[in-house]
């Protein structure tokens, strides 16, 4: 694997972990990015832009996209590699929140829309009844626009899940993470086999749905154990891969082991592509929903038909 050499350098008490030069991202133009703050804070709408300290953020903002966080900020789980809050004690879903994510989507006149959310462990349906009613109000508002839904593994509900599929978003998003072997450390609460199970069902519930997935890489993985997670996600048919370097969002989070080169994210990019992904996006600072837009020129090259039982 292609690596760059870690330097930290100590200010004060503090030792902080100097970034090689292609991780360092350009100031923001902040006049765009003052549009889209008012317009979420007018809502009372939360992004995982914010809450998880995305390094994209002044790019998507300036762009008028936004990934809308519902029914949190708080979450259940304790990520040790995730920014957002799990201290504070989750509250009642708030009925009006899909009318107000609806209204933000109009405002912003976007063309496709990503919903994410906190794990909501302590609900029934692990949250996917609210899913459904953010879809639906999309639809009503908005309806030329696309979305695409990243969700929790649902503890492995899989009625819950069935009830997210058959809102028919056009892409189903469920993050990977990290390979097995580091699960445990930086996903305690997750599990591989029932990530890779959650990705085949939605394509046999919902065949015409895009699915998708994501991985953070820089945690100590080898390459070979990222090519196998690769495979693994082609063998429950996964359309779409995004891989992007860790980033220690404080020091009481996980630290970064490696800064994985552009070089590195190319070959991987190389390979996904030989598997027959459909889109491969693979760069240092890649999210999730990094450029998730794109997806609406995947389905015109790569067109399904829907299938309404």
């Amino acid at each position: 694997m292609k690596l760059a050499r870690i330097y930290n350098v100590q200010f004060g008490k503090r030792i902080v972990t100097v970034k090689p030069d292609w991780l360092r991202v350009k100031a923001p133009q902040w006049e765009r990015v003052g549009n889209v703050k008012e317009i979420l804070r007018d809502l009372t709408l939360n992004t995982v832009c914010e809450e998880a300290s995305c390094p994209n953020i002044g790019e998507c903002f300036k762009a008028g996209t936004a990934t809308f966080l519902i029914m949190g900020p708080a979450c259940t789980r304790a990520c040790p590699y995730c920014d957002i809050d799990f201290e504070k004690k989750p509250k009642a879903l708030d009925p009006t929140e899909p009318a107000r994510l609806a209204e933000a989507v109009r405002r912003l006149k976007l063309n496709h829309v990503v919903i994410t959310s906190v794990n909501r462990d302590d609900l029934p349906d692990g949250g996917a009844s609210q899913f459904i009613r953010c879809v639906e109000a999309v639809r009503t508002i908005s309806p030329q626009t696309t979305i695409e839904v990243l969700i929790p593994d649902l503890c492995g509900h899989w009625e819950a899940l069935e009830l997210i599929v058959q809102g028919q978003p056009e892409v189903l998003n469920h993050n990977t993470e990290t390979v097995p072997r580091l699960y445990r450390r930086v996903r305690p609460q997750g599990n591989y086999e029932r990530t890779m199970e959650l990705l085949q069902r939605s394509r046999q519930i919902a065949p015409w749905i895009y699915t998708k997935s994501g991985i953070m890489v820089g945690l100590g993985e080898t390459n070979e154990e990222v090519r196998q997670v690769m495979r693994d996600l082609r063998a429950v048919d996964c359309d779409i891969l995004t891989i992007g370097q860790y980033l220690q969002p404080s020091q009481k989070h996980l630290k970064v082991d490696d800064f994985i080169t552009p070089e590195q994210f190319a070959a991987w990019k190389a390979f996904g592509e030989e598997l027959g992904f459909l889109q491969v996006v693979s760069s240092p600072l890649t999210r999730s929903s990094y450029h998730a837009e794109e997806v609406r020129g995947l389905m015109e090259r790569y067109p399904r038909q829907k299938v309404i039982n």
